[in-house]
C-alpha cells in the first residue's frame, strides 16, 4: 500500500502490496528491488505500549497547500479524486492499520509517519482533516488526524497508526468495523477548549479491577486547562477532584483529571449527567 501522491515507479508498487495491516497478506520483495522500505512485512513495534500515554489529538483550524491533494491521482491502475472538503463526510466500513514498515518514512503531505503517535491515511478527505472513528465492535472512539493517502488494499476505508489502532483495540486483530465523522474546528479559543475536552474523553473502555471508583473527565497535555476545569467540577459537583501527572512516551506529560472517590452507582450517574450538561466532557469510571 503506497499512500504517496508522487509518480509510482513499476517497482516501488509492487513493494508496496506488502502493505498495511497485521492481516495482510505478504508480498515478497523483488531481488535487487530499489523499494525504499527495509522490511517486506509489515508489523507492530516490539516494544509494548501504554494506550493510556498516547496523545489525543484536539482538533485546529486547518491551513491546507496541494501536498497531499493533488485530483485526481492514480495508484495501481485506479483514479480518485479529492473530496473539496470534509464537511458532512460519514461513512461505515473496514479500517486496518500500518506500522514499523512505514514508520520514519514521508507521508503523502510530507511529514513524517510515526507509527506512536494517532494519524490515519484516507483516499479522498483533504489533507489535514480531522475525523473521529468509532470501532463499532466495542463502541471506543477516538479522533485522528489525517496525513497520508490509503488504504488501497481490498475494501478497506482508512488506515490508521498503530497507535490509533490500539487505542482503538483492534491492533491485535489487524482490522475493525468503524464508523467515520469528519471534525471541522473553528478558530476561536472557546471552541477549540470545548472540542478539546469533548475530544480528550472519546476513549471508553472496561474496567475490571477492584478498588474505589473514580470518574475520569479527561487527560490534558495543557496544565492549565486542567486546572481550570477541576476548579469548575469542584464547584459544581462539590467532590474532590484529583489532578494526575503522568509521563508520556511520545514527548511531553497528560494531565489527568478524575472525581472522587464515587463508589455509588447512583452518584457516578448524577455526576457524570452533570459534568455532561455542562460541556465539562463525558466521564468514564475507572476503579484503583
Amino acid at each position: 500500500m503506497h499512500r504517496h501522491l508522487r509518480v509510482f515507479s513499476l517497482v516501488g508498487l509492487i513493494g508496496s502490496l506488502a502493505a498495511c495491516s497485521a492481516v495482510a497478506p505478504p508480498t515478497p520483495i523483488p531481488p535487487n528491488s530499489s523499494s525504499r522500505y527495509s522490511i517486506e512485512q509489515d508489523r507492530a513495534p516490539s516494544r509494548s505500549i501504554d494506550p493510556a500515554s498516547i496523545p489525543n489529538v484536539v482538533p485546529e483550524p486547518i491551513r491546507r497547500t496541494m501536498a497531499g491533494n493533488r485530483s485526481p491521482y492514480s495508484v495501481l491502475g485506479k483514479t480518485y479524486q479529492v473530496l473539496p472538503t470534509e464537511e458532512g463526510y460519514r461513512e461505515r466500513g473496514v479500517a486496518s492499520w500500518y506500522g514499523e514498515k512505514f514508520h520514519g518514512h514521508k507521508t503523502s503531505n510530507g511529514e513524517v509517519f510515526d507509527m506512536y503517535q494517532v494519524s490515519a491515511a484516507h483516499k479522498s478527505l483533504p489533507i489535514p482533516s480531522f475525523l473521529q472513528v468509532t470501532n463499532l465492535d466495542n463502541n471506543r472512539s477516538i479522533v485522528v488526524r489525517v496525513n497520508d493517502r490509503g488504504p488501497f488494499h481490498g475494501n478497506r476505508i482508512v488506515d490508521l497508526s498503530y497507535a490509533a489502532a490500539l487505542k482503538l483495540g483492534y491492533a491485535d486483530r489487524g482490522t475493525a468495523r468503524v464508523e467515520l465523522e469528519a471534525i471541522i474546528a473553528n478558530g476561536s479559543d472557546s471552541d477549540r477548549a470545548g472540542t478539546r475536552n469533548r475530544i480528550v474523553n472519546l476513549e471508553t473502555g472496561n474496567r475490571a479491577i477492584s478498588g474505589e471508583k473514580y470518574l475520569q473527565v479527561g487527560a490534558f497535555s495543557d496544565v492549565n486547562l486542567a486546572r481550570e476545569v477541576s476548579e469548575k467540577l469542584r464547584v459544581m459537583t462539590k467532590r474532590p477532584v484529583i489532578i494526575s501527572t503522568i509521563n508520556n512516551i511520545a514527548n511531553g506529560v497528560l494531565h489527568r483529571v478524575r472525581i472522587g472517590p464515587v463508589n455509588d452507582p447512583g452518584e457516578i450517574r448524577r455526576i457524570t449527567q452533570s459534568v455532561v450538561a455542562a460541556s465539562l466532557g463525558s466521564p468514564y469510571t475507572i476503579t484503583e
